[in-house]
């Protein structure tokens, strides 16, 4: 059920709008926008004979603008729906003083190479919302997130490319702790290890309340983790600043 389990990884600083923990509507609209960077994207393909290189250490890559988009329904003010789209892409150039086996090609030292690593994430989570009192929410539940994965390299008339679309199963958390009416801190993600590999993608922010269909929310994320197996080898991790609204339908 989790083989060639992988994941992404990184951290966010995010404006977003964040509804307050009494609303009751049925529908919620999360957009987040902003520039995404990476910490470390190591690859070996295939995981046990080819050549281990990083994307943004032997290769220079450049952060980018990137787009969260996540729709929200209260089935009831404890039982919540969620799907997420989360494309990332990222591409990386130069040159690398040795041979790198990718993909059953060899890709010579020195040559120019131009790589493009991709990782679009569809989520489907249920929460159940365990505590709910005036200062404090949490919540537990289940995702179930689809990996649309490619990494490719090109060089001249060299190229090659593992694609990858899987199921991964996660743990969806929520917790959300209000020190005053509108001011919140809040913690939620999705995560899971095991021995296939690992997923995290975890925010901690600052929220902010101005009516009960709009705030705004500043904080920090993690997208973390990885696959180790005989056909890829990859663990990688992305930081993220971004601004976005929600708002409540």
């Amino acid at each position: 059920m989790l083989k060639k389990f992988s994941l992404i990884s990184g951290f966010i600083l995010t404006i977003a709008i964040a509804p307050p923990a009494t609303l009751n509507a049925q529908f919620s609209l999360d957009l987040e926008s902003g520039f995404v960077s990476t910490g470390y994207n190591d690859v070996r393909i295939p995981g046990n004979q080819g050549t281990l290189f990083s994307l943004n250490e032997d290769l220079k890559e450049k952060g980018k603008v990137f787009y969260r988009i996540k729709l929200n329904y209260n089935i009831n003010s404890r039982h919540i729906l969620s799907v997420l789209y989360a494309p990332l892409t990222t591409e990386s150039n130069g040159t690398i003083p040795v041979d790198i086996s990718f993909a059953g090609e060899i890709f010579p030292a020195n040559d120019h190479i131009d790589a493009t690593y991709k990782f679009n994430s569809y989520r489907l989570t249920y929460r159940y919302e365990i505590v709910q009192k005036p200062k404090l929410d949490f919540g537990l539940g289940l995702t179930a997130k689809i990996r649309d994965a490619r990494i490719a390299l090109a060089s001249g008339n060299v190229s090659g490319e593992k694609v990858n679309i899987g199921f991964v199963p996660l743990i969806n958390f929520r917790l959300l702790y209000h020190p005053a009416e509108k001011f919140g801190i809040l913690l939620e993600g999705d995560a899971l290890a095991a021995p296939q590999g690992r997923a995290e993608d975890v925010l901690v922010a600052a929220t902010y309340s101005f009516t009960d269909r709009f705030g705004v929310k500043a904080g920090y994320r993690i997208l973390e983790g990885g696959a180790d197996n005989d056909e890829v080898y990859t663990f990688s991790l992305f930081h993220y600043a971004s601004a976005g609204i929600f708002i409540n339908l």
